[in-house]
């Protein structure tokens, strides 16, 4: 059933909130099932079943695929062209499901279950929109539990750590403002070309030398070769496991672009976006999963994950589940053994 759920969802991969095929199949499962059907926000959905108790845990998968044209070859491939499901929430969707069915059959758990199946984590991170809802609050979720098919390390095994696993995120930008004058004349102008480059080099080894990350992949500068350039722009992204390092990261980037703004002449301005927090797992219940189900140390990684929101309002662990020596996630190419789908389901009843 697992791998039966796995494939049909995987041929038909939608993007951010309008995964309207993907959320009518699950929700047809879910119907089947002794729970509540709901939709908390958009094509979100939630599945609640009720053991009569007072406290509740919380499951979620992510739902929606990538603009990626799909080249594996799978008998199940994509068929939508330019979608895929390339960063295995279609195998997410099936553990979940999975958990449903089995829960179906179950009269002694001893918490209720809020199974939610979110829309746009890739995008605009749909985690924030349904907790906005109070679906949290309003169901008496104290722990909520994610898990993340995840290349490169073990096949078969489950990773985590206690605090910071992945990374706070904010996307950076910086207009440079100064003067264009022909490079004969150079000393007349103010070279925003050049205060990019002086802006880079120090927020490279003042702030990407410490326990945080940042880098600048596009800018854009000038007009034509022969004259300073009078207006350039860095766009990057900033990230780190924890806020403390974030609040220092981003003083030390202001601090930059005002000592920028005297040296150079030109005009210094920073942009933020807000970005996904820290997915930082809780220690307690790390510790009563690894009592439960082996569970290996990971490495943390400046990925981000939007399961962090869900862990602002509740405590929460977030877990790697190998898939070994794969493509790499959102590659053309990424597939992965359908049997960890069954080791994903086992962690999940061991949560219970």
């Amino acid at each position: 059933m697992l791998t039966q759920h796995r494939r049909a969802l995987h041929r038909i991969p939608e993007t951010g909130w309008a995964v309207d095929q993907t959320s009518a199949y699950v929700k047809r499962v879910l119907e089947t099932l002794p729970c509540e059907v709901f939709s908390p926000v958009g094509n979100a959905l939630c599945a609640y079943f009720d053991f009569g108790k007072q406290e509740t845990v919380a499951f979620r998968s992510d739902m929606d695929g990538l603009p990626v044209t799909e080249q594996t070859g799978l008998p199940f491939a994509s068929e939508r062209a330019g979608f895929m499901h390339a960063c295995g929430h279609d195998g997410h969707m099936a553990i979940l499901l999975g958990l449903a069915q089995e829960l179906a059959k179950r009269s002694d758990v001893p918490r209720n279950v809020l199974l939610i199946f979110e829309p746009a984590e890739e995008t605009t991170g749909g985690a924030r929109a349904i907790c906005e809802t109070g679906v949290l609050q309003k169901y008496y979720v104290n722990r909520v539990y994610g898990l993340h098919l995840w290349p490169g390390v073990e096949k078969g095994k489950v990773f985590s750590r206690a605090g910071g696993l992945m990374s706070r995120s904010c996307e950076v930008s910086v207009r440079f403002t100064g003067k264009s004058v022909h490079i004969a004349r150079y000393k007349e102008g103010k070279d925003a070309l050049a205060a990019a480059v002086d802006f880079i080099d120090k927020a490279y080894r003042s702030i990407g030398t410490g326990p945080g990350l940042i880098r600048f992949g596009k800018m854009v500068s000038g007009e034509v070769r022969n004259a300073v350039s009078g207006e350039t722009v860095l766009e990057g992204s900033m990230r780190c496991l924890d806020d403390a390092t974030y609040e220092r990261m981003h003083k030390a980037l202001f601090e930059i672009a005002a000592e920028t703004e005297r040296n150079t002449g030109c005009k210094v301005e920073v942009t933020q976006t807000a970005g996904y927090p820290p997915v930082t797992n809780d220690p307690a219940l790390l510790r009563e999963a690894k009592e439960r189900f082996p569970i290996y140390d990971a490495e943390p990684t400046y990925i981000t994950e939007d399961f962090s929101v869900y862990q602002q309002h509740v405590p929460g662990v977030f877990f790697f589940l190998g898939t070994g020596g794969t493509e790499l996630l959102h590659s053309p190419r990424f597939d992965f053994d359908e049997g960890l789908l069954e080791t994903g389901l086992a962690l999940f009843l061991a949560l219970l």
